[in-house]
């Protein structure tokens, strides 16, 4: 289900693509796991469903992991021809990485932070110095030391305090997403014994150094429902309630304006945000209403001078506009338009500096930087001349600076970061991701944007990467990947890992469909709740027109979904599955009416905005046409890799372990069904990045198999 953008980047990474195999001699003696069946009766509307295999939602149950473990063992066997070549893949895909790597360091608070790799390890190593580049360096957290004697491990969330002594970081290592909060004495190099349970993972300081705001989760829905204020070396059980969202349908965050003058807490859905305010140098006093929550009404607030600045859809901006209020009336009534709505552009967010507006907006799919002087002397556009790429603004923390760090990428270029000095108009590139191995030449690359027309005849764009010796062909194979939820735009990016795809003859191609906001907010309404269904067509619209167009054929084209892009996979191999030889649906969330009616499942109340709630019957009976597992058919399905993870939050392990179960009933199914359970992780898959590398290369030798390309 849902997911940040943040958690979305990592996710779509580790997504790159997935696996399954064609039988060999070897693997025919294993037996194809059959899950048993005990009918459940699910009535609801006058309506009732039959799940026989309602009872794999139970993780605690012996016979539930026992199930799971075979559907591994099955895996393991049937693909066991390709292990020898999936090594083969993770060694190249490594090869590319540099594994001595560091981030570009950015300043703060008088501090220069980086985070670094070391060959041959799996986790970050965060660093700073102080004032100067040169002096000597700091460990902030070695996560290779921490990591072990775990099998997950993340850390996340790290939060200086205002006067640099102490280091607020969050740790889940288990990979539910349910953090532990910690503070570390940068002073001394101890870990203090503050420490609360069951976070989200950040935190932030008030401006006196010894209060700690953060947010707490609901123990059973995940939801981020609290939030709490800790005094330093208080014992957690005495921390204040600050605020309570009491309506589930929200959840809520807690951070500090880039001016270091206010707290804020965000309360938000799908639809509605409100915000609340507090002086960062009075702690203990109440929150302010920003501007009261109003169903329908999206803003968000940064701070500058006297004023504060609202970006928001008010008053019909759809894709949104920029207004002005001061510190002292804050509410709607007193906001006035600095940058009007308009009808062709989406207005995304904006960087202040002191001396500087930047502003990031999207036209016609493509990414714009526009920086304003606040004087009104200069007004310009940062160029962008590829026909599809990925640009936006980074690390930009220091408010007293000419400098604006942003990056740049497309399916042929790697990342680069960028410093553009916004008075001289200068730009230098601090770093581009290196490509090893010296294969690797832009060159040899081509990447194009396509425009398919879907059912209803609207247009829908594609960004489509092959090596330019690869042919449009009818026996070329080509990967189709989108997401489409959410408002959560899959934009063209780069990829080392793909390259293993590329250079085996694969057309790598995103199908920038509706329910992203590629095109603006109406492609995202236009792609939601009761026109859910379009999300499938444009997908498969996609399809057909990348078959018609001469680029690949159906016996050679592939579909991959994570998440609510594994409910697009669900969907279309219902739809369409003579389109596809192969499916990767990864950590799939498929099973959308029961979960949807099962509000104490994590997620579910705060998603009613994003696919209509099920006890209303106009949404129970749209749900129940489309639900992937509701609609499993007798039919022939293609080839199809399925992931999950036993502690996966976001979408529960026994959505995809259900599915799996129903297809194989299917008689009139001849093809390979392979479900790959993480019995260690949850929804982003292992941890460390070479764990996650080795994740790859078994979901692209399950490509490249089917392929018989095993080279």
């Amino acid at each position: 289900m849902n997911t940040t953008y943040y958690s979305l980047s990592i996710f779509f990474l580790i997504l790159s693509c997935k696996q399954n195999t064609s039988n060999s001699t070897m693997s025919n003696s294993i037996e194809t796991p059959k899950a048993k069946q005990i009918q459940k009766e699910l009535s609801k509307h006058d309506d009732v469903r039959i799940d026989e295999f309602y009872w794999l939602n139970d993780r605690e149950n012996p016979e539930v992991i026992e199930y799971l473990n075979k559907e591994n063992n099955y895996y393991n066997t049937k693909t066991a021809h390709t292990k020898d070549f999936q090594n083969d893949l993770f060694e190249e895909m490594k090869s590319r990485i540099k594994e001595d790597d560091s981030s570009v360091p950015y300043k703060y608070n008088g501090y220069w932070y980086v985070t670094r790799y070391e060959k041959g390890k799996d986790y970050p190593i965060y660093t700073r110095k102080k004032e100067s580049l040169d002096a000597k360096e700091e460990l902030l957290f070695d996560c290779n030391e921490m990591a072990k004697g775990h099998s997950f491990f993340n850390l996340r969330s790290i939060n200086v305090s205002p006067n640099n002594r102490l280091v607020a970081f969050a740790l889940d290592t288990i990979g539910r997403r349910q953090y532990s909060l910690h503070i570390k004495d940068l002073s001394t190099n101890t870990i203090l014994e503050d420490k609360v349970d069951n976070c989200t993972g950040s935190s932030t300081w008030a401006n006196d150094n010894k209060t700690l705001f953060y947010t707490l989760k609901n123990k059973t829905t995940l939801r981020s429902e609290a939030i709490y204020k800790h005094k330093l070396g208080a014992d957690s059980k005495d921390d204040q309630l600050v605020f309570e969202e009491k309506d589930d349908t929200f959840g809520v965050g807690v951070y500090k304006t880039k001016s270091k003058k206010y707290l804020v807490i965000s309360s938000y859905s799908t639809l509605t945000t409100e915000y609340q305010i507090l002086n960062a140098n009075t702690p203990d006093d109440r929150f302010k209403v920003f501007q009261p929550r109003t169903r329908g009404l999206e803003y968000s607030i940064s701070h500058y001078g006297d004023s504060f600045y609202v970006l928001s859809n008010a008053d019909g901006a759809q894709n949104f506009k920029l207004s002005k209020t001061s510190e002292k009336n804050t509410e709607k009534k007193y906001w006035k338009d600095v940058i009007s709505h308009r009808e062709d552009v989406m207005l995304e967010g904006i960087d202040i500096f002191k001396d500087f507006l930047v502003v990031s907006e999207r036209k016609n799919g493509l990414n714009q930087i526009k920086i304003d002087r606040w004087d009104g002397s200069d007004s310009y556009y940062l160029p962008f001349e590829s026909e599809t790429y990925t640009a936006y603004t980074s690390t930009n923390v220091d408010f007293d600076t000419a400098l604006l760090r942003y990056g740049y990428q497309s399916m042929t270029t790697p990342s680069s970061v960028i410093d553009f000095n916004m008075v001289t108009k200068e730009k230098t590139i601090k770093k581009e991701q290196e490509v090893l191995g010296g294969k690797f030449k832009k060159e040899h690359y081509v990447s194009e944007r396509l425009w398919a027309t879907a059912s209803d005849g609207t247009k829908i764009p594609i960004s489509l990467v092959r090596h330019k010796d690869t042919p449009k062909s009818a026996e070329t194979p080509l990967l189709l990947y989108a997401y489409g939820s959410y408002g959560a735009t899959m934009d063209p990016y780069f990829s080392t890992v793909r390259l293993s795809l590329l250079d085996r003859g694969f057309i790598y191609a995103i199908a920038h469909i509706r329910g992203g906001q590629y095109l603006g907010r109406q492609w995202y309404e236009d792609g939601k709740l009761l026109k859910k269904k379009n999300t499938f067509t444009d997908f498969i619209d996609c399809s057909k027109h990348l078959i018609k167009e001469g680029y690949t054929s159906a016996k050679h084209h592939y579909a991959m979904g994570g998440s609510a892009g594994g409910l697009l996979m669900g969907a279309v191999v219902n739809m369409a599955p003579n389109l596809y030889n192969g499916v990767v649906a990864a950590v799939p969330f498929v099973d959308v009416v029961t979960t949807m009616l099962d509000d104490s499942i994590p997620l579910t109340t705060g998603e009613y905005d994003e696919w209509g709630n099920p006890n209303d019957k106009t949404y129970y009976d749209y749900m129940k046409s489309y639900s992937p597992y509701d609609n499993v058919t007798n039919q022939h399905y293609p080839n199809m890799l399925i992931t999950a993870g036993l502690h996966d939050s976001q979408v529960q392990y026994w959505e995809p372990a259900k599915w799996i179960a129903r297809l194989r009933l299917q008689s009139e199914n001849t093809s390979n069904l392979y479900l790959k359970t993480n019995m260690e992780a949850g929804h982003g898959g292992a941890s460390g990045r070479f764990e996650a590398i080795k994740e790859i290369a078994s979901e692209y030798s399950f490509l490249l198999d089917l392929e018989s390309i095993s080279k």
